[in-house]
C-alpha cells in the first residue's frame, strides 16, 4: 500500500487545538505504552515524526490535557519545555528547538508522559462494570479532542499521518487499536505486549485502544467481532450482516481501504452507538437486540470509512461534512438492501430527531446551523443531531435538485475518490459541487440552493425536507397514532410484523398529535397490548419511556431510573434526564439523585454533558 500524508503547506490553524500546524506537520506517530489498572494511567512515550512547511520554525506546539510530561527530546539532546493553559481545550504543550526548522526539514521528537488518572479520552472500568466481573477494562474514545488527554499530540482533524503503537498490558488481557495488529510480545509472568500498524493517515481522534478480557467470533471474510465472552456470541449474531453492508458501500463508492473491518461490543457505559475507528468499529451492546433490528447503525459507521476516515472535516467546525455525508450514505446503503420506501421513511424519523435538536437548543442557536463558529469553546457543547441530519437533508435536496440519484451519485464517488486522504472545508465542498455540475443545473435551479442559509442560518432547514420523502412507510403507524390519540384501545395484532422504525414512528407521531401525551389509562393499556415497557430493544424502550414521562406518567419514573443505570449512551441518557428533571418536582429530585448516583459509571463525555444539561457544576 502507498502511504498518502495529507501535508499541507501554509494551513491556517485550527481553532479547536493549540499545535502549530501552519508551521510543523505530524507525518507519523509511535506510541509505546503502557496500560496501569493500579494507577489507571497510561505510562510510556511517544514519538512524533514532524516535517517543517514553513521557514524559521523555533518550537513545537502540542495539545495536551492534564498530562504528565516527563521529558523532551530529539535524539539525545533533552528540549526545554512549558505547559500553559488553553481554557476549554486542555493546555498547548510548547517544546523549544535547539536547531530551527525550514520547510522540508525533519525532525523526530520523543515525549515520555503519563496520562492523569481522569483523563477525558480514556475510561477506566473496575471488574464490577464488566460483563464477566472478573477483569479490569479500558477503552478511548478520542472524538473530538480528547485524543489528548492520553497522548501529546497535534488533536486536530487538521493533520493525518499513519501510526504504530507497542501496548504492555496485564496477562490475560488483550489489547486492540484501531489498526492492524501485528505481534504478541510476552515480558514476563505477568505482562505482554501487543504492536500494531496503521498504515492509512488518520486524523488523532480516530486513534483508538482497548484493553480487556476479549475473545472473538469470524462475521465475514474480513471480518469479526470482538466482545467479553459473556456477549460475544449474541453480538456475532447480531452484526452477521457486516459483510453485506461493505459490498454495498462499496458498490456505491470505492474499493475499502483499510483491509480488516472488525467490531468491538463494549461495556455498557460506552457513550455512543458507535464509533468508526479505522479497522475497529466501537458499538454500544444497546444494539444487542436480538433480532438484528439495530444492526444498521454498521451500516453507518461502515459508511465512515469513506465519508469522515478516508474524507475528513478539516476542523470541527465543518463536522456536518463528516457525519451528514455519513447519514447520506448510510441511508443509501439501507435504501439498496431494504428499498428506497425504507431509506425514505428513515429521512422522516430523522427529520423528527433534528426538530428535538433545534427545540433543545433554541431556534436561534448558532449551534444548530451546519457551519459553526467555535471559537475556543469545546466542540462537544456543539455536538448534536443537526451535523448528522440537517446535513443529510441538504445533501438530500441537491440530490433532488441534480436529477436523483443517477445524477448525484457519480459525484459523490468523485467526492471520495478525489479527497480521500485528505481534509475538507464548507467552501470547498461547495466549490467542488457547483464545478462539478456547471454544465447540468441553470440559473435557475441554481439560485433555489440559498447556501448561506442551508449552511449559517440557524433553525430548521430553509426547505421542508420533510414533504419530499415519500410517506408510504409511514402511514400505518401515524394512523395507529392518531386512533390512540382520538379513540381508546387497540389490538395486539395492531404491530405484527411492524419493523423497529415503525413502531418508533409511532411512539413519536403520538407527541407530535399531542403535546402532552396520552391519559394514564391508556398508556397502561397501550403497554398491556404491546409490552413496550418490557422490550429488549433501546430504541423502542426510549420511545416509550419518552412518551411516558411526557404525558407525566410517573410510574413510568422507576423504569427510566433503571434504564439509566443499564447504560451510558448518550442518546438515551441525556434526554431521559431532561425529561426527568421536567416531570415534576418528584422527577427533578429523581434526576439529581440518579445522576448523583451513576455518573461515575458513565463516560467522561456523557457526564460532563448530562451535567451540563442539568444545570450541574461538577
Amino acid at each position: 500500500r502507498i502511504c498518502r500524508l495529507n501535508i499541507m503547506a501554509a494551513i491556517e490553524r485550527d481553532p479547536s487545538s493549540a499545535a502549530n500546524i501552519d508551521q510543523l506537520s505530524t507525518t507519523h506517530i509511535h506510541l509505546n505504552v503502557r496500560a496501569d489498572f493500579s494507577k489507571t494511567v497510561l505510562s510510556g512515550y511517544v514519538e512524533l515524526s514532524l516535517k517543517g512547511v514553513a521557514d524559521g520554525v523555533q518550537s513545537v506546539c502540542l495539545d495536551t490535557r492534564d498530562i504528565v510530561v516527563k521529558k523532551a527530546s530529539i535524539g539525545d539532546q533533552v528540549l526545554e519545555h512549558t505547559t500553559s493553559d488553553n481554557g476549554e481545550l486542555g493546555q498547548c504543550l510548547t517544546v523549544t528547538l535547539k536547531s530551527i526548522l525550514s520547510t522540508g526539514d525533519e525532525a523526530v521528537l520523543r515525549i515520555e508522559y503519563e496520562t492523569s488518572e481522569s483523563a477525558t479520552g480514556l475510561q477506566w472500568l473496575p471488574p464490577a462494570q464488566t460483563e464477566g466481573k472478573k477483569h479490569p477494562y479500558l477503552f478511548s474514545q478520542f472524538q473530538a479532542i480528547h485524543a489528548r488527554s492520553a497522548f501529546p499530540c497535534m488533536d486536530t482533524p487538521a493533520n493525518k499521518q499513519p501510526y504504530s503503537a507497542r501496548v504492555e498490558v496485564p496477562k490475560p488481557l488483550t489489547a486492540l487499536m484501531s489498526a492492524i495488529s501485528q505481534d504478541t510480545e510476552p515480558i514476563d509472568d505477568e505482562w505482554h505486549a501487543f504492536t500494531f500498524k496503521q498504515t492509512v493517515p488518520i486524523p488523532s481522534y480516530l486513534t483508538a485502544i482497548v484493553v480487556g478480557c476479549l475473545e472473538s467470533r469470524e462475521i465475514g471474510p474480513r471480518s469479526r467481532v470482538w466482545a467479553e465472552a459473556e456477549v460475544v456470541e449474541k453480538a456475532a449474531y447480531e452484526f452477521a450482516q457486516t459483510e453485506e453492508y461493505l459490498q454495498t458501500a462499496e458498490a456505491l463508492l470505492t474499493p475499502y481501504e483499510w483491509g480488516r473491518y472488525d467490531l468491538l461490543c463494549l461495556p455498557s457505559s460506552f457513550p455512543y452507538g458507535g464509533m468508526e475507528n479505522p479497522c475497529l468499529t466501537f458499538v454500544t451492546p444497546t444494539l444487542l437486540a436480538g433480532d438484528r433490528s439495530l444492526s444498521t447503525v454498521v451500516a453507518h459507521e461502515i459508511a465512515h470509512s469513506w465519508t469522515g476516515n478516508l474524507v475528513t472535516n478539516r476542523t470541527w467546525e465543518h463536522f456536518w461534512l463528516n457525519e451528514g455525508f455519513t447519514v447520506f450514505v448510510e441511508r443509501k446503503i439501507i435504501g439498496r438492501l431494504d428499498g428506497e420506501k425504507e431509506r425514505q421513511f428513515r429521512g422522516i424519523i430523522g427529520n423528527k430527531q433534528l426538530q428535538d435538536a433545534v427545540n433543545n437548543y433554541g431556534a436561534d442557536s448558532p449551534w444548530t446551523a451546519l457551519l459553526h463558529r467555535l471559537g475556543k469553546t469545546d466542540p462537544d457543547v456543539a455536538f448534536s443531531s443537526v451535523p448528522y441530519e440537517r446535513g443529510s437533508q441538504f445533501l438530500y435536496f441537491l440530490e433532488d435538485l441534480v436529477g436523483g440519484p443517477e445524477a448525484f451519485e457519480p459525484f459523490l464517488r468523485a467526492w471520495v475518490t478525489d479527497n480521500a486522504f485528505k481534509t475538507v472545508t464548507t467552501e470547498h465542498f461547495q466549490k467542488t459541487f457547483t464545478e462539478f455540475f456547471a454544465d447540468t443545473l441553470d440559473a435557475e435551479k441554481s439560485a433555489k440552493i440559498d447556501w448561506k442559509a442551508w449552511l449559517s442560518q440557524p433553525g430548521m432547514p430553509p426547505v421542508d425536507i420533510l414533504s419530499m420523502f415519500d410517506d408510504t412507510k409511514a402511514k400505518a403507524s401515524e394512523a395507529l397514532a392518531a386512533h390512540w390519540v382520538e379513540s381508546d384501545g387497540g389490538s395486539a395484532k395492531d404491530i405484527e410484523g411492524w419493523k423497529t422504525t415503525q413502531i418508533v414512528h409511532f411512539l413519536e407521531k403520538i407527541l407530535l398529535i399531542s403535546k402532552s401525551g396520552l391519559p394514564e389509562a391508556k398508556l397502561v393499556q397501550m403497554n398491556e397490548l404491546y409490552s413496550f415497557g418490557s422490550s429488549q430493544n433501546s430504541e423502542i424502550r426510549m420511545r416509550w419511556l419518552n412518551l411516558c414521562l411526557s404525558s407525566m406518567y410517573t410510574p413510568a419514573i422507576e423504569d427510566a431510573v433503571k434504564f439509566l443505570g443499564e447504560q451510558g449512551r448518550m442518546k438515551f441518557v441525556r434526554p431521559l434526564f431532561r425529561l426527568l428533571n421536567e416531570c415534576g418536582e418528584e422527577g427533578k429530585k429523581v434526576a439529581l439523585e440518579t445522576f448523583e448516583r451513576y455518573k461515575d459509571q458513565y463516560n467522561n463525555i456523557a457526564t460532563k454533558m448530562v451535567a451540563k444539561d442539568l444545570g450541574i457544576e461538577l
